[in-house]
């Protein structure tokens, strides 16, 4: 069985095992990665890597406290609230790490500490959770099948509609 290619050409295969492909750090004059990177192979004959995501704690709670404070928006078209990176950097400049931690609902697994890339399935813009970023990252997460986050956006996007109906 060949590995398929992950799908950016400046990432080096470093091994795989029971169908997990690592990815080593990478520097380039574009792109860079710090640590490493874990992929899952696509399910169904898809040629592709997917990455692999585990549960961040901290955003749960960080989501399950603001549905409880009233602090979403319901109604947003999430493509132009989502966070860009501008927003990121700025949010990161202000408030550090541990805060902006607090806005996502996954982990990267193998992804260094520390960087954006180990900050995946955002759910606000940093001030409030949006039930379309929640709708989105449930979306997603179905889509390639990473079936603890699209759980857990289930379960927060279940919790926000009770809150809002009373």
């Amino acid at each position: 069985m060949t590995t398929p290619e992950p799908t950016d050409p400046h990432r080096h295969e470093s091994g795989v095992a029971e169908g997990i492909v690592v990815v080593k750090a990478h520097e380039s004059g574009t792109h860079s990665w710090q640590g490493v990177r874990v992929f899952k192979r696509c399910g169904g004959g898809q040629n592709c890597l997917v990455a692999s995501y585990s549960i961040n704690q901290v955003g749960i709670e960080h989501a399950t406290e603001l549905i409880a404070k009233r602090q979403y928006v319901l109604r947003s078209e999430w493509g132009d609230v989502q966070p860009r990176a501008a927003a990121e950097n700025a949010y990161l400049e202000r408030h550090g790490w541990e805060k902006y931690a607090q806005w996502f609902l996954g982990l990267t697994d193998g992804a260094g500490e520390q960087t954006k890339a180990r900050y995946a399935f955002v759910i606000g813009d940093f001030r409030r959770i949006h039930r379309s970023g929640i709708i989105a990252c449930h979306y997603r997460a179905a889509e390639w099948r990473h079936k603890a986050i699209e759980l857990a956006a289930h379960e927060r996007l279940q919790r926000l509609d009770q809150t809002a109906s009373r």
